[in-house]
């Protein structure tokens, strides 16, 4: 009965589920998807498909009790993208057998359950009792195989873009055109580039298209902004003695004038000095003061990529994987042992530290690194977010990631290990500036237009491997594997150089609007928020005073603080930003005082402008786990009705019924007697609100949704299996496993 039952429901599922440019790879019917934390009560049945692109799992089932999570237009609720599955391990529990599949492999035992560990967190178990073995064995083979690609063109983006968005005569049919649509810059065009100049006021400095056609360098992008007096010759020249040709990069201009500029390291020491006096000298005439030029070396100062890393994977064996019912004092002494919020912490307090130069000191700072496309990143980011409030914005923080990321070649591809190909090339970075900027959030809360819901969905996009934005280590890499592929599938290109992926910021691609509206947030203060005064609608404008702090000379105390013997700035991770951050001042007042840290002091004692420069605190109290990135998949961390998303859903709809007050407002200012609006006040008319949650009706009670929990809009239901099988603890069946699974304790060991 039940399998007639389900072959009658699912083939509607079955064909709304799979994409058109989708091809089914394998499929295996009558699969229980485990949902249960200690039975299979609960669990769902129905067939297992891996495609081209995901795993996916068709069911006619309910879940078990009502939920809510953001639905993807790209992914169905049991979908699993094949980039996002990190590990395939498939068990056989009557023989005692466990194997870590990976591509090409064989199996020589028939399956009886799947285990999916994916690179969002998340834990998934199916189970095969009543399915054809032989079918599972298979399915199980094709989820190992296509989620480890052995090329970046056998990555789903390329099949997506050429089937979706291109005709048989090669015109555009549904594609994104590169800033159609989007109302921010993706810096692959010169013009982008004289926009932000022109914000910024950086007036000496100017486009370079020295690389057009990436003749210069591979990893830079075909435009970018160097000082006015380096002209294109002197650049040809100098170019080779820098890392991969990786020569300095405008990044941003305070309005005083300085700059921050970030640059690979000079590869012939022998002309080390000479290259360092003509560098800074140019970036010295593009400020108005001719003030200095001080140089940060982020690989001396901050965690490499390998320790950021080990860090995340033991943090995420911690939240993930770690017993939860152990003492609090024990698990927060794990998550200290990981090193992660330490780490967190030093980029943090880096960058707080070139903000006080740049800010404080009217000087311009170059940020170098080896090969200045993974720490710098970060720092550049970071520093450009605590000076200036227009990067705080969700546009203007899209812009900040696609010019200092994505345009400035951070390393996505090799990064997120989309190829699964080397493990020591994989880092985090993207998602640890992630994590800084929500520490920034959880301290001024009303400083940005965006919340931590879109923080996280940013970071699950990497995992969708439809977008440029994530997929691509340069520019230079993605038209030069778009153009191959085009050939090979004879795809006639036209006018166009590439294949044009859609970038990560068309959300709709992603969401409906209803659903894009969780990211905004409904406290933020921003330039053009508006308010009432005496019964007129206003707009909140930002003046100069409010961005920029009173400035000081720079004693010669600081140059000792601050400099090395080679001219360049060491900024030590000791007692920099320590005294101005404990609590009690009177302590440290017999100690003198360096500049850097009377700022940062003086500038903590005033209330914080929320449209001026932001310093995050970095005591060890200040920092707090990002509990939806880490936990939003674990049980026992979900709180139902609770967390932070019920302070979210009170002032999402007190700001939605501010919103529908503002309108009527402007209707009865701008209205004759006979034309008055008759609408009820008390009844909310937003479809147009920002907001997610709308505003209630006077008569109605405003009480908290059941579906509400602090995983929202995410939830462990069917994501977070953790059981242990037929009275086997899993963590047996699994000893040695790489990566998740070298330390991992899934069950009690206990029976």
């Amino acid at each position: 009965h039940f399998h007639s039952t389900f072959s009658q429901a699912s083939f509607m599922s079955y064909y709304s589920a799979i994409s058109p440019w989708e091809i089914v790879v394998n499929e295996v019917s009558f699969v229980r998807k485990c949902i249960g934390a200690d039975s299979s009560h609960g669990d769902l049945w129905g067939k297992l498909i891996c495609t081209n692109f995901k795993v996916s799992f068709i069911t006619h089932d309910a879940l078990p009790k009502q939920r809510f999570q953001v639905a993807n237009r790209l992914l169905g609720e049991h979908d699993v993208p094949l980039a996002c599955v990190e590990q395939v391990v498939t068990v056989n529990d009557a023989k005692g057998k466990q194997k870590v599949l990976c591509s090409n492999q064989k199996l020589k035992f028939n399956p009886t359950e799947l285990i999916l560990y994916c690179k969002d967190f998340r834990i998934i178990r199916f189970r095969f009792d009543e399915a054809g073995p032989q079918s599972a064995k298979k399915v199980c083979l094709a989820i190992a195989h296509y989620s480890h690609p052995a090329d970046p063109q056998l990555l789903f983006g390329f099949e997506y873009v050429g089937k979706q968005n291109y005709g048989s005569l090669g015109e555009r049919v549904n594609g994104v055109d590169p800033g159609g649509g989007l109302q921010m810059p993706l810096f692959d065009r010169p013009s982008e580039w004289d926009r932000e100049i022109k914000r910024t006021g950086a007036a000496e400095w100017r486009v370079c298209s020295i690389n057009e056609g990436y003749v210069v360098s591979s990893s830079l992008p075909e435009y970018f902004v160097v000082p006015v007096s380096l002209a294109d010759q002197d650049l040809k020249q100098y170019l080779c003695f820098f890392t991969a040709h990786r020569i300095p990069l405008w990044c941003w201009n305070h309005p005083n004038g300085s700059a921050l500029v970030r640059m690979a390291s000079i590869s012939d020491p022998l002309q080390q000095r000479k290259l360092d006096q003509r560098i800074c000298s140019a970036i010295t005439k593009s400020h108005p003061q001719r003030s200095d030029v001080l140089k940060s070396d982020l690989d001396k100062n901050l965690p490499n990529i390998q320790d950021i890393q080990a860090a995340f994977v033991k943090v995420r064996q911690i939240c993930v994987i770690g017993k939860h019912s152990e003492g609090f004092w024990d698990w927060l002494s794990s998550m200290e042992s990981s090193r992660w919020l330490e780490y967190v912490r030093s980029f943090l307090k880096h960058s707080a530290e070139v903000v006080y130069l740049l800010e404080g000191k009217h000087v311009s700072v170059i940020l170098q690194e080896e090969e200045d496309r993974d720490l710098s990143c970060v720092v550049s980011s970071l520093v450009q977010l605590m000076l200036d409030p227009h990067f705080r914005s969700l546009t203007g923080f899209q812009s900040l990631v696609q010019k200092e990321w994505v345009m400035a070649g951070h390393r996505f591809l090799d990064r997120c290990n989309h190829l699964k190909k080397n493990n020591k090339e994989e880092s985090p970075l993207f998602q640890l500036f992630l994590d800084c900027v929500w520490q920034i959030i959880n301290q001024y809360p009303a400083a940005f237009e965006f919340t931590e819901t879109y923080l996280t969905v940013l970071s699950d996009s990497m995992w969708i491997p439809v977008f440029s934005t994530f997929l691509f280590n340069c520019s230079q890499q993605r038209t030069e594997n778009s153009m191959d592929f085009a050939k090979s599938k004879c795809i006639p290109l036209g006018e166009e150089k590439a294949l044009r992926f859609p970038p990560v910021w068309d959300w709709s691609q992603q969401f409906t609007s209803k659903d894009q509206a969780l990211f905004n947030n409904p406290m933020y203060v921003g330039k053009g928020a508006t308010c009432v005064q005496n019964g007129t609608v206003k707009s909140f404008r930002r003046t100069k005073k409010n961005y920029s702090s009173t400035l000081r000379g720079m004693p010669s105390s600081l140059r000792n603080i601050l400099m090395d013997g080679h001219d360049s700035l060491t900024l030590t991770r000791r007692n920099s930003l320590v005294p101005w951050l404990k609590p009690d001042f009177s302590q440290i007042r017999e100690v003198v005082e360096s500049p850097t840290e009377r700022f940062f002091r003086d500038w903590v004692s005033r209330p914080a402008d929320l449209q001026g420069m932001l310093i995050p605190q970095l005591l060890p109290s200040h920092l707090a786990l990002w509990r939806l990135y880490f936990l939003r998949w674990v049980p026992e961390a979900s709180i139902p009705k609770g967390g932070s998303v019920t302070a979210y859903h009170k002032l999402s709809q007190l700001a939605d019924e501010v919103e529908m007050l503002q309108s009527q407002l402007r209707q009865y200012k701008g209205a004759t007697p006979a034309s008055t609006p008759t609408s009820n006040p008390s009844t909310p008319s937003s479809d147009h609100s920002r907001m997610y949650f709308k505003a209630v009706s006077t008569h109605e009670p405003s009480s908290t949704p059941e579906y509400l929990s602090s995983s929202f809009p995410f939830s462990p239901v069917g994501n977070m299996c953790r059981r242990s099988i037929l009275g086997t603890p899993l963590s047996k069946f699994l000893n040695g496993a790489k990566i998740w699974l070298s330390t991992e304790t899934l069950a009690n060991e206990a029976l």
